[in-house]
Order: structure tokens, then C-alpha cells, then sequence
């Protein structure tokens, strides 16, 4: 399956690094991408692959992060500004990547590029380390939702959890019966409000750290 940015509550990442290389007249490039969650583990990526190829012209690189993409960087590491770090990026948006680094070690072959052949050199570099082989996951964005409710109603609620699809985080049928269930995030709504229908039923506040994502 493709990545797409069509589903709200899902994004693409990269399963395991993956790698790539490109030449145009005699410059090498080589691509580098691996799965990073946040700005300081991206930055970690930058600082080892620089020392790896210490003898590089130049190390760019563009990251995006978030379910949506946000927040995102790019660096032309000294190649002529938006000809290495911007095309970079925006083959990480064309193919619905998130929470992933794409860095290109640059090797000088002796020959200028131009501004255009530096786009085209970096933007192809990008894609040789994102083919259709680099291994891709979907992460699903969820929600939890707390309730509690009189044992008359365990049935009923039970049905509606089994019918959503819903996953029982938490149980306590000790003193009255509460549950936290975990939904996914498009579903979430209707989970509530078929709950919120049945008489008895109290919806908990949510909980600030309710937002989660799985594979």
C-alpha cells in the first residue's frame, strides 16, 4: 500500500533506515534516510553521518516530524540556498513521509551543476534512498476514552465496544464499572456518542495525554 495523506488519523514513516546513491557528472551523491520521532534525535543522524564523511563537500539534509509533517527543516550545508535542503523536503511531502531524516553526502566531481542540476541532483539522490524497497510503516493516531457505568448496563456497553472495535486499556468492576478504551481517531466520535445514548453512561474528562499512535 502506498503512503497517502488522505487519512486523517494515520501517517507514513520509514519501517528501518534506507539508503541510495546518484552521480551526475562525476559528483556523487549519497542518500541516507532513517526514521527520527524528534528534532534532537534528527540533529543526532546530522552529526553522524557528518563525522562518517568528514572529507564531504557537502552533508544536506531536510527532516519533517509530526503526524502532519510539522514541525520540518532543511539545510543546503553551503550548497546555493533552496538548491539542496528544499528538494530534499518536498520529496519527503510528494511521498506522504513523516517523522523521517533524508541526508545527501555530496562529493564534488570537478564539474558545476547549476542551480537547476543541483534541484534535479538532490531531488533524485532523495528518491534513490526512498524507493518502493525502503520499508514503510502506517501509524495509526488513537484516542482514549474514560467512562463509567452501573453493572446493568455491562452488556450494553460491551456490545458497543465490540461493534467500534474499540481496545479495553483499563478495567475496574471492583466498586462500579470503569473503562478506558482506546480507539482510533476517525472512529473516536461515534464511539462517543453511541455511549453518550445510553442512559447511565458518564464520559470521563479527557486525559491531556489521550492522543496516542501505534503501528
Amino acid at each position: 500500500m502506498s503512503p497517502t495523506t488522505e487519512i486523517s488519523d494515520s501517517y507514513w514513516t520509514l519501517a528501518e533506515p534506507s539508503e541510495g546513491e546518484y552521480s551526475e557528472k562525476r559528483s556523487k551523491f549519497l542518500a541516507y534516510a532513517y526514521p527520527v520521532t524528534t528534532e534532537e534525535e534528527a540533529l543526532e543522524r546530522v552529526r553522524e553521518v557528518r563525522a562518517r564523511y568528514y572529507d564531504a563537500r557537502h552533508v544536506c539534509w531536510a527532516y519533517r516530524l509530526g503526524p502532519t509533517g510539522e514541525p520540518y527543516r532543511a539545510n543546503d550545508d553551503g550548497e546555493p540556498s533552496g538548491t539542496a535542503g528544499k528538494p530534499i523536503h518536498g520529496i519527503l511531502v510528494s511521498l506522504g513521509l513523516t517523522e523521517v531524516i533524508v541526508l545527501v553526502v555530496r562529493y564534488f566531481g570537478g564539474v558545476k551543476l547549476g542551480t537547476s542540476g543541483l534541484i534535479e541532483a538532490y531531488r533524485e539522490a532523495a528518491l534513490a534512498a526512498l524507493t518502493d524497497d525502503a520499508p514503510r510503516r502506517e501509524c495509526i493516531l488513537t484516542e482514549r476514552i474514560r467512562l463509567t457505568f452501573s453493572y446493568e448496563l455491562m452488556g450494553p456497553v460491551m456490545r458497543i465496544v465490540k461493534e467500534t472495535e474499540a481496545c479495553v486499556v483499563v478495567q475496574d468492576f471492583r466498586e462500579s464499572c470503569f473503562l478506558e478504551l482506546e480507539q482510533r481517531q476517525g472512529c473516536a466520535a461515534e464511539l462517543r456518542s453511541r455511549l453518550e445514548q445510553l442512559y447511565g453512561v458518564t464520559l470521563l474528562p479527557e486525559d491531556p495525554d489521550s492522543t496516542h499512535s501505534e503501528e
